[in-house]
């Protein structure tokens, strides 16, 4: 295709800059790439970057939700008891928060793209691996392999938010929850038909397959042009905004882009700089209390599955007549899910997108801030009502309930990380937020599979007090993201 004169124009106008290293010619305009983004404007490449991108929730979903559905069956396989099967998840976030801190710090220093194909090679490489476990030690490590691939999808919603232009960040990330609903349903629903029929092996294998397939169409997205200019490769970011102006069918600003590279990405002082330092230390407070609620609630509703422990259930009242059998005394609970379990886990993660409508609209006209803080709160209420003695329907629905607000509690907080960092930190920002976070969720196991066991009302006090602070933590952010720009620099 021919190259139009103006096009021609940019590309002189660029290689004279870089060359001579001084400021374009008196008159000459300029762009960023923040001014280039909200001209091009939304279209055709966006819902292409929202479908790519957005599945990567689809397999992370997958790989999370995995162990709750094989958890009753490497019990009942390996004999484990309560403590040992807490542990897997456990070591599974253990391999996710030290490979975040590690693959967001690349990722500013090397580029987003290469991290996130890197960590999907990774996850699904070892994912297979997990199918051949011998042992429950090898089942564990490469579980904790596993999760070191997966914390590097992250770097998916990175791309979204740098690519998207402001006013539609609010709404097109939180859609991005629809794929997370999707891997979680698909796994479900995969673990209901593969466990019983030919086990958790093929479960493990046949889960894989969405992960490799995805490798194969990220050629179509590419580098963030953010991340190029940062780094002084203005002409890679000049094709990416052009490539994308073109799919949109949209008008390039005029003149030449001219952004000055800054050698100070991927810096940890930069977190901890006065700026950013209070906003820092209350985000991972507030990662660290959501992950440690999101699969508090996972884990206790698969609990609360495998033992039947529904107010009034045959399982309850055998307990309360004193029974005796060799099954009750086994500290393995050996019980496997039934049909029923399954469709009541299908309808509570359903409750994920429930809220999404009004996660939305309390986003984008009460602000992040506000919002989270909302949520937060709710959340540490329904812990509460969860202890109500009820129905089956009832718990359905208070679990229904609980999965809708953590979810919504996750939409907001990775929306609000991604645009309070700029672009030479926001890498790192989310690693080390979503690093920290796997505390929560190393944690979550032996509150949700343990100590429920010992005190039900103690483990959701806990959950509910953890949630409260966090609430409070939002509420005192002391920077509203809300229609604001994406930062480049500090």
């Amino acid at each position: 295709m021919a190259t139009t004169p103006k096009e021609a124009t940019n590309v002189i106008g660029l290689e004279e800059i870089r060359a001579e290293g001084q400021e374009p010619p008196k008159g000459q305009k300029t762009f960023t790439v923040e001014e280039a983004v909200e001209t091009i404007g939304f279209g055709r490449f966006h819902i292409a970057l929202f479908l790519i991108m957005g599945s990567t929730g689809v397999v992370e979903a997958m790989e999370i939700m995995l162990i709750a559905v094989v958890s009753p069956l490497i019990r009942c396989e390996w004999h484990l008891q309560d403590w040992q099967v807490a542990l897997v998840t456990t070591m599974v976030f253990f391999g996710y928060m030290i490979f975040s801190i590690v693959l967001g710090l690349l990722a500013d220093r090397y580029g987003r793209w290469k991290i996130l194909l890197l960590s999907f090679l990774w996850g699904a490489y070892f994912s297979l691996l997990t199918s051949f476990s011998p042992s429950y030690i090898w089942f564990v490590f490469l579980r904790a392999m596993v999760g070191g691939g997966v914390s590097g999808h992250a770097q998916g919603l990175i791309i979204k938010t740098e690519f998207l232009p402001t006013k539609y960040r609010g709404y097109m990330l939180p859609l991005s929850q629809v794929f997370w609903l999707a891997g979680s349903l698909l796994i479900i629903g995969l673990a209901s038909v593969v466990n019983p029929t030919i086990g958790w092996r093929w479960l493990i294998r046949i889960a894989s397959i969405p992960g490799i397939i995805l490798i194969l169409v990220f050629k179509f997205i590419p580098e963030s042009a953010r991340y190029n200019v940062s780094t002084g490769n203005n002409e890679a970011a000049l094709a990416t905004l052009r490539r994308i102006a073109k799919m949109n069918r949209a008008v390039m600003p005029e003149g030449v882009l001219r952004e000055p590279a800054n050698e100070r990405r991927g810096r940890f002082k930069d977190l901890m700089h006065p700026k950013y330092l209070r906003t820092t230390l209350q985000v991972w407070i507030i990662w660290l209390g959501i992950a440690f609620a999101y699969y508090g609630v996972i884990l206790a509703s698969a609990e609360l599955l495998e033992r039947d422990l529904v107010c009034g259930s045959p399982a309850t009242a055998g307990e309360e007549a004193g029974d005796d059998s060799e099954e009750s005394r086994s500290p393995c609970h050996c019980r496997l899910f039934g049909p029923s379990a399954y469709q009541t886990m299908i309808i509570s993660t359903v409750g994920e997108i429930a809220l999404n409508p009004l996660n939305i609209l309390g986003i984008n006209f009460l602000g992040r801030r506000l919002s989270l803080c909302i949520t937060m709160a709710c959340t540490a209420l329904f812990f509460l009502l969860l202890n109500i003695c009820t129905s089956s329907a009832g718990m359905t629905g208070f679990l229904f309930m609980l999965r809708a607000l953590v979810s919504a509690n996750f939409n907001t907080i990775y929306i609000y990380t991604a645009e309070v960092y700029p672009t030479t930190m926001r890498a790192l920002g989310m690693g080390t937020s979503g690093s920290l976070c796997r505390i929560g969720a190393m944690v979550a196991p032996f509150i949700s599979q343990v100590l429920m066991s010992a005190s039900f009302i103690g483990a959701l006090c806990l959950f509910a007090s953890v949630c409260v602070v966090c609430a409070i933590s939002a509420f005192t952010l002391p920077i509203e993201t809300k229609g604001r720009a994406l930062q480049v620099s500090m």
